[in-house]
């Protein structure tokens, strides 16, 4: 409901009510000999200078309250608020306040953080925002509330780390969040005892009370969107000062496969995307220990035709299924390490040309089948449709397991594995989450807790 208060001192009282829990709002009261005004902005979005010179400087300039206030009034980019929403909108979207003589303008002081910007590298998207987080916590408060212009998003700020003292905000939209969630979040952090903190990775291993899990139950990315869209959904948001990534929880498994252009395509075209991602997921854990169980324990389940060409292609091969599948599968990895460590302008060359020599060389040379060259590839690629690197890493050590399964039970070994996962899966919690929750489904919103318990459905 609009509140226009008489006054405009109460005005802003009533906007810093509304603004409460925003550890980057700054509120200021200039006194000078000819009178005194009151500042109120919003740091990680202003510009500091603009402010310093258009508005700081110039009050201590005039001769009295009324000659700064004809200055106000006539300087370019200033606007009167006529309701209190119209003022609440105007501070969110990088105006500062100034209240003077009974009355109230806002300077468009807007920080907008391009140059320092680079684009993303780990989360690429074919449309949408392609900037990405940066080492600077600011200027990453900055690209979210630009992106999140409510009063309802709040930011808390704490250190952490003995020695290094990292700087962490935490944000929520305090309409939607899951305050449970919140108070765990909160309770973790201030019983949080390092001496060194510098990448989210390192925070996000000591939130996690299992240490036995294989799955990773909070999403670590570099894309504001992601960030801004997880945040409408009620999720948390930590953010730390050194660090280009963020971290976003409560997280399910079927976060994990959403990229942010799946919500700029059609809906049909959208879920296709997440489905073939799945059976990526289905093809990197499965095909390996498939082609042990039907070659060694199982071969009369596949057709005639099929089952001679595999022995044809193992004819010289000197040693079992399981042992070529895991040294393909250990070259496939030595390859992929290498092309993350080696320098950008050699990598992609030198694992390519060294993946065709390999594959070509252990086929001619008889270590190999043709077939399970065919099999690993399938495998590596279908591995990197997952959008988030974290649970591509989990499903890349899972597969071993189900090949283990497989060597030594067979087709049984391949099901029992997997009913094992599925009963795994089940039995998560993402901070009291259902972790496989959805699993073919949307994400649902996470607001369903007010502040003081209940919910509004």
């Amino acid at each position: 409901m609009s509140e226009q208060p008489q006054k405009h001192a109460a005005s802003l009282e009533w906007i810093t009510e509304k603004l409460d829990n925003i550890a980057d709002l700054e509120d200021k009261r200039l006194l000078a000999p000819a009178g005194d005004a009151r500042l109120v902005f919003i740091k990680s979005i202003t510009d500091s200078v603009k402010i310093s010179h258009g508005i700081i400087a110039p009050f201590y300039e005039m001769e009295d309250n009324e000659a700064y206030k004809d200055y106000i009034r006539t300087y370019p980019g200033s606007e009167e608020a006529t309701t209190g929403e119209r003022a609440l909108e105007l501070l969110l979207s990088g105006y500062a306040a100034v209240a003077i003589l009974d009355q109230l303008y806002f300077f468009d002081v807007l920080h907008a953080e391009n140059s320092a910007v680079s684009e993303t590298i780990t989360e690429s998207v074919t449309q949408g925002p392609s900037d990405g987080f940066t080492e600077n916590l600011a200027i990453n408060l900055n690209m979210v509330r630009r992106r999140y212009q409510s009063s309802q998003l709040k930011m808390e700020s704490m250190l952490i780390g003995n020695l290094s003292r990292t700087k962490m905000a935490i944000l929520y939209d305090e309409s939607r969040v899951n305050y449970d969630v919140l108070a765990e979040v909160k309770e973790k952090l201030q019983t949080l005892r390092v001496d060194i903190l510098q990448a989210t990775g390192e925070l996000e291993k000591y939130l996690s009370s299992d240490k036995l899990r294989i799955f990773p139950k909070t999403i670590v990315t570099e894309r504001p969107d992601r960030v801004v869209f997880n945040l409408s959904e009620g999720k948390v948001a930590l953010m730390m000062d050194t660090t280009g990534y963020a971290i976003v929880l409560p997280s399910i498994f079927n976060d994990f496969f959403t990229a942010m252009d799946d919500k700029i395509q059609f809906p049909f075209v959208g879920r296709f995307l997440k489905f073939l991602r799945v059976i990526g997921v289905a093809m990197t854990l499965w095909l390996p220990a498939l082609y042990v169980a039907f070659t060694s324990y199982n071969p009369e389940i596949i057709r005639v035709q099929i089952a001679l060409l595999v022995a044809g292609s193992r004819a010289t091969v000197p040693y079992p299924s399981f042992v070529e599948v895991l040294i393909m599968l250990i070259m496939m990895e030595f390859l992929t390490e290498a092309s993350i460590r080696l320098p950008r302008a050699i990598g992609p060359t030198a694992t390519t040309v060294g993946g065709l020599i390999l594959g070509q060389a252990a086929t001619q040379a008889g270590l190999v089948g043709n077939i399970m060259i065919i099999l690993v590839s399938a495998v590596a690629i279908s591995n990197f449709l997952i959008p988030l690197n974290m649970m591509s890493f989990s499903v890349r050590v899972l597969k071993y397991f189900f090949v283990i399964a497989a060597a030594f039970l067979g087709l049984v070994g391949v099901v029992s594995c997997l009913v094992g996962l599925m009963i795994y899966l089940c039995s998560q919690r993402s901070f009291g989450q259902p972790y496989f929750r959805l699993f073919f489904m949307d994400n649902i919103s996470f607001r369903k807790f007010k502040k003081g318990g209940g919910t509004d459905g």
